[in-house]
């Protein structure tokens, strides 16, 4: 072929590319449905689940739709887990505590009595090795884990009577999920693992005498001033509990890698939303709580005191008899001490100045 014939099949060639439309793969088209543990009526966590949603249907285009339902529509509110391990849905939003049955290394994923507070729960999970930790363990259960919204510190919870010392809680019989239930039980406490939905009825047929469930916003709405007056505090077995977003493995790997981050980065913004938006709120609701005659209780340095000793006897016996979670503590203390040693300095000294008048 002659140099100039060349140059002008190469020329008309350039031009046709341009013309042309570029030809673009259609988007896959995912729709899935996701059981939560959460009733609708609390709608900042179960509107966390539906947040997730929204945003990766904006980033998406509409081309991967998530439809969250609430706690028994599909699944039970415990049974999340084995709903997404087992495949039966490809995505579910819960909180990790619930499982401990399981494992009890779950606990690290949601929080731990007397752990972290919500900024050291999101350094440990997002920069100090935690997610990396936690996949590990969800590997053997075909989920992969992302966290997904978190309360901030909780209440203590509601009781029928008050309790002032250890000798208190003895035979109290009070719904409190996770490591903060084995500590209860070990301070005598007769525990209870309810759903969400449960509680109330449960408070009012008398068949607990206390309960924890997040903070004043939700707790009224859950009505449970209307049968126990004692609101307590703080919530020392939940100090900045984290939600998670459980995808199926098989799911997880078939989900295109743009469709991965869009799921990944709208767990981060709704982890972060949700903390502001019960921040917003919970002042308003403490405060028509007290109008409503509610008592609010701080728990005693005693009890404090004998429930942290306990947590942490319970934590190395744990350690000693499962070599999982150990090696998951050994990271979570190792991270908590030299992170106590910063917020003790500059962020206790501001909160005690600021917050203790």
């Amino acid at each position: 072929m002659k140099r100039r014939d060349f140059i002008k099949q190469a020329a008309v060639g350039t031009a046709a590319a341009v013309a042309a439309p570029a030809v673009i793969a259609a988007p896959k088209k995912i729709r899935w449905r996701m059981p939560t543990s959460w009733p609708k009526a609390f709608d900042l966590i179960y509107g966390g689940a539906v947040d997730i949603a929204d945003r990766v249907k904006a980033m998406s285009g509409g081309d991967f739709e998530i439809l969250p339902y609430a706690g028994g529509e599909l699944v039970g509110g415990l049974e999340v887990f084995d709903a997404v391990s087992q495949g039966t849905f490809p995505i579910g939003h819960t909180a990790s505590y619930y499982y401990v049955g399981k494992s009890p290394a779950f606990a690290f994923d949601t929080g731990l009595p007397f752990g972290f507070n919500f900024r050291q729960q999101n350094a440990w999970l997002y920069s100090g090795g935690g997610i990396e930790q936690m996949r590990k363990l969800y590997a053997d259960f075909n989920i992969i884990n992302i966290p997904a919204g978190n309360t901030g510190c909780q209440m203590g919870g509601w009781f029928r009577k008050e309790v002032n010392t250890p000798d208190d809680l003895k035979g109290l019989r009070m719904r409190i999920p996770g490591l903060g239930g084995k500590v209860m039980s070990r301070l005598g406490v007769t525990v209870q693992v309810l759903a969400g939905g449960d509680i109330f009825p449960a408070l009012e047929r008398g068949v607990i005498d206390a309960t924890e469930w997040v903070g004043p916003y939700d707790d009224e709405k859950a009505g449970f001033y209307k049968v126990a007056k004692y609101y307590y505090f703080p919530g020392w077995w939940e100090p900045a509990p984290s939600l998670c977003i459980y995808v199926n493995k098989a799911a997880w790997e078939d989900l295109p890698k743009a469709y991965q981050q869009m799921l990944i980065t709208a767990s981060s913004q709704t982890n972060q939303q949700m903390v502001a938006d019960f921040d917003a709120k919970n002042p308003a609701a403490l405060r028509s709580l007290l109008e409503r005659g509610v008592q609010l209780r701080r728990f005693s340095d005693e009890i404090m005191q004998v429930a942290r000793k306990e947590a942490f006897a319970l934590y190395d016996e744990l350690a000693a008899a499962d070599p999982v979670y150990k090696g998951i503590y050994e990271n979570w203390s190792k991270f908590k001490a030299e992170s106590d040693k910063w917020f003790s300095t500059a962020e206790t000294a501001y909160a005690s100045f600021s917050f203790g008048k």
